[in-house]
């Protein structure tokens, strides 16, 4: 009988706890299920997001809940209850982090879906997104450490060393100030870059040499997406201690450049009309109308030195562009002015002096033949 008592008092609150972990997971596929078919019929936006994000914490919550009411139902065995009750409360302190963290995700959202980072002027688009992202990171990782602080509080130990170290929090603080000097100053860069944007999400920057865009901006490093596919990773303090190249800082557009190596023989003229006529027949996708001008930028020995100054809309459509009116320069350079392509000249002294004394070494071979026929044939004819 006494057997029988103790492992019913043994089996039976796990039993019930397990019984309401599986309740809560019920009770949320049901909820999941109304608020799925609720969200797609409604046009508003923020049901689908509260479904993308409270879900999982939801899950969480609820199955907490369901082994909350089992655990009143089911007294715990004395030996059992202080721990299970502690392991509650740090379950409890987890999912509500969760629950915070997933509210700032939503908040991110919410706040990202009113601003588009594809259309052509988007500066200010650029600056609200690249703050929302550090300071949203930055809020996560001090949640995470406030969850991480709470449950080690609840341990008696840990209460102990706590109090121990604010004795001696001036000793502790210049230990962990040399011990993470790197870590410190990532996170004051982190806030300096949001704060003062030197970069921002897609911005087109030339960083180690390499053309890219800023593809994402995390709490440590930067990453950047390079014009054929590759991704540089830098960190996060290297674009405040390094210069670089940022192409939109400002504004969107930019001017692109496009050189020519000519002879002196070129109609600048007829290169200039044919560069209006690319721009504006060609390149329509491209051009964005401010700008197209052809200008002699240097006159050296050989050649002359020409300059197609183009506009552009962003870095990308400005790449293109230069390739295409420089293309299209040398195809109607070889095609309307070949005379025009660099040559080089041979106009030497020495070649005509030598030219000139074998003309007259020539001329005098001819003069000397000349005035010895008629003595022979006089010679020749009284014989």
């Amino acid at each position: 009988m006494d057997l029988h008592l103790a492992a019913t008092t043994w089996l039976v609150p796990p039993l019930v706890l397990l019984a309401g972990a599986v309740a809560g997971l019920i009770a949320h596929k049901v909820l999941h299920a109304v608020g799925k078919r609720a969200a797609s019929s409604t046009p508003f936006a923020i049901d689908n997001l509260l479904m993308t994000h409270f879900r999982l914490p939801a899950r969480l919550v609820l199955i907490l809940l369901g082994m909350l009411v089992a655990r009143q139902l089911a007294p715990l065995p004395q030996g059992i209850r202080v721990d299970v009750d502690h392991a509650f409360t740090i379950c409890w302190i987890g999912a509500l982090a969760w629950v915070v963290i997933a509210a700032v995700d939503l908040g991110e959202s919410l706040l990202l879906s009113r601003f588009d980072l594809d259309k052509r002027d988007n500066l200010r688009a650029r600056q609200i997104v690249t703050k929302l992202k550090v300071f949203k990171r930055i809020a996560v990782v001090i949640i995470i450490i406030l969850a991480l602080a709470g449950a080690l509080m609840t341990f008696q130990s840990v209460r102990a060393v706590g109090a121990s170290l604010l004795a001696s929090a001036g000793v502790a603080g210049i230990m962990l100030g040399f011990s993470a000097q790197k870590t410190i100053a990532t996170i004051f860069a982190g806030v300096q870059i949001a704060l003062t944007q030197p970069i921002r999400i897609d911005d087109v920057v030339v960083v180690e040499g390499e053309w890219g865009r800023i593809e994402e901006i995390t709490f440590t490093y930067v990453v950047v997406a390079i014009w054929d596919q590759r991704r540089l990773i830098l960190p996060i303090t290297y674009f405040i201690d390094h210069p670089f190249q940022n192409w939109t800082r400002t504004r969107a557009d930019i001017l692109g450049t496009v050189f020519l190596y000519t002879d002196y023989a070129v109609d600048i003229d007829g290169l200039r009309a044919e560069l209006t006529r690319i721009v504006q027949e060609e390149a329509e996708n491209l051009w964005d109308g401010r700008l197209a001008i052809l200008q002699v930028t240097d006159a050296r020995e050989r050649d002359l030195e020409l300059r197609a100054l183009v506009s552009a809309s962003d870095g990308s459509k400005a790449w293109d562009l230069r390739c295409l009116v420089r293309e299209r320069l040398i195809e109607y350079l070889r095609r309307e002015q070949p005379e025009a392509l660099p040559r080089v000249r041979i106009e030497e002294g020495p070649l005509e002096m030598k030219e000139e004394t074998d003309s007259m070494k020539s001329e005098s071979s001819q003069q000397s033949d000349a005035t010895t026929a008629p003595a022979e044939t006089k010679k020749a004819g009284p014989e």
